[in-house]
């Protein structure tokens, strides 16, 4: 269970927590106006990457946040021509490489019958991909059936229409590194355990209870029942993303009015956005309706 809970959820949410907790009491709400001497009026809104269609809204506030904001900015740019060319190229294993090797026979046959039951395919279809691309897979199935949407694609889908142009916080070389300083063996064991364990499905769903209650320290304090066991592992998926974050969105803001949408999990801890934009001067203030 170890590792199960912690990249479970990382890679739903691509978020982990912190050890160092400070106790928090924001309001319910994703969205948060940000306000500085230095910068333009901005937004930050708190996302779930992948959500069941039924639950999916964009709600007045965000709406309106969106509309008088001159620019938008993601974890990642969505929509860079090169994005997908690049998330290929970097899910790849080396030349020559098999992910087949860095599992047992008993591992494969698990990871087989299981993805071959609930997608139709075999491990064989991602022999060439490491393995953060079977628990991409695996955590889709997690979710649950029925048509899924994306928030950051909605977003980027309505930047398109308004105009606006779209940037991001971090590339996608950087998220792959994250996970690339695991061993492949060690994320074979995880992915075997998600399949074992079998409760997958019922810990998204309480994290995703927390993020349409809006509860930005429900889901901060979820998470860290889940993931307080690996303090490198916690620092180098969320707390050193957070930080370098800051002072490229003290820069975009400089000069534009910026709607910022990351994963909500983000947003709640002592080093989490709210927290770390309010120690660099600017004042937050949450969007209620």
């Amino acid at each position: 269970m170890r590792k199960l809970n912690q990249i479970t959820f990382i890679i739903v949410v691509f978020i982990a927590t912190t050890f160092n907790i400070v106790a928090q009491n924001n309001p319910k709400t994703n969205l948060w106006k940000i306000e500085g001497d230095n910068i333009k009026t901005s937004y930050l809104f708190g996302t779930i990457h992948m959500i069941p269609k039924k639950d999916f809204i964009v709600k007045d506030k965000v709406q309106k946040a969106f509309e008088s904001s001159d620019k938008v900015v993601l974890e990642i740019d969505m929509d860079d021509p090169n994005y997908k060319v690049d998330f290929m190229k970097l899910s790849m294993l080396n030349e020559g490489e098999s992910l087949k090797t860095y599992m047992s026979d008993d591992e494969f046959k698990i990871l087989d019958t299981y993805l071959k039951e609930k997608t139709g395919v075999g491990v064989n279809n991602f022999n060439t991909f490491k393995p953060m691309m079977l628990m991409s897979v695996l955590t889709m199935t997690a979710i649950g059936g029925g048509p899924l949407e994306s928030y950051e694609m909605s977003i980027i889908n309505m930047a398109k229409s308004a105009n606006k142009e779209v940037s991001g916080l971090e590339n996608i070389t950087d998220q792959i590194n994250a996970f690339d300083e695991d061993p492949y063996e060690e994320q074979i064991d995880t992915l075997v355990e998600m399949v074992d364990n079998g409760n997958s499905e019922e810990l998204y769903n309480q994290l995703l209870q927390y993020y349409l209650a809006e509860d930005v320290d429900g889901m901060y304090d979820f998470m860290d029942d889940y993931m307080n066991d690996d303090i490198e592992g916690m620092k180098r998926f969320l707390d050193d993303r957070n930080n370098k974050w800051i002072p490229k969105m003290e820069a975009y803001s400089k000069d534009n009015a910026v709607f910022y949408a990351v994963g909500g999990a983000h947003l709640g801890g002592d080093q989490g956005v709210i927290s770390l934009l309010k120690k660099a001067g600017y004042t937050l203030t949450p969007i209620l309706d």
